[in-house]
């Protein structure tokens, strides 16, 4: 069971890197974002989902730690849990930055565009539709992430399932070996307890035709040698 679950933290840390890494390239997105406001809000609804799930994952690593059974198995993944909520804190407010910046930067180009007349806006809708493209484009790439990472989960559960299958037979094999064991033990007490008796009886035996042969012996003399 112990291993079990460290193929578990192993593929839930391996997650939770996935959703930051995915946050961070979001919030860069962010960053050169020059609008519209739809496309921002859209890049800030992906990035919302992306720290729900984030969350979560770094809650079933705290989990995770409290159902260890060794004090320093637990206090290593509470350290680990600890610097990914630091990340995601980090990464909170490094999204709230970019936030404020691409929207002071949406601003100023919406005002330009005002004073530069019909011109921008035709400008603007080329760059609209420029966004929408490359919107689309992250947006495919990202699912493509996604499916790559659902794949290495599954191949990573059924590594877990292979692996509780081993356990079970090794310790399966274990109380065979320890049945035999004591069978082993029992059989050696046995014969000794029998070659012990074997000993005895012969011993036995033994002084029984000593006391037969002296008996013997003693009539002899007296019938044949009555004098002595």
């Amino acid at each position: 069971m112990a291993s079990s679950l460290d193929v578990h933290v192993r593929i839930c840390g391996q997650e939770i890197i996935k959703y930051d890494l995915e946050i961070k390239a979001l919030i860069q997105d962010i960053r050169e974002c020059s609008g519209p406001q739809a496309v921002l809000m859209d890049l800030n609804a992906d990035v919302k989902g992306k720290f729900s799930q984030l969350r979560e994952r770094i809650q079933d690593m705290e989990q995770m730690a409290k159902e260890q059974d060794r004090e320093s198995d637990k206090n290593a993944i509470m350290t680990e849990t600890e610097a990914h909520r630091k990340q995601m804190l980090s990464n909170q407010t490094a999204w709230r930055k970019a936030n404020l910046a691409c929207k002071l930067a949406i601003d100023n180009r919406e005002k330009d565009e005002l004073l530069h007349g019909g011109d921008s806006v035709r400008q603007r809708k080329a760059t609209k539709e420029n966004l929408v493209q490359t919107s689309s484009g992250i947006t495919e790439n990202l699912m493509s992430i996604s499916r790559m990472m659902a794949q290495q989960v599954k191949q990573s559960e059924e590594t877990i399932g292979s692996l509780a299958t081993s356990s079970r037979t090794v310790l399966e094999t274990n109380e065979e070996f320890k049945a035999m064991t004591s069978t082993i033990h029992l059989g050696r007490k046995l014969i000794l307890k029998y070659n012990r008796r074997e000993l005895t009886d012969k011993l036995l035996i033994f002084l029984a035709l000593a006391l037969f042969f002296a008996t013997v012996l003693y009539i002899l003399k007296k019938r044949l040698f009555p004098f002595i």
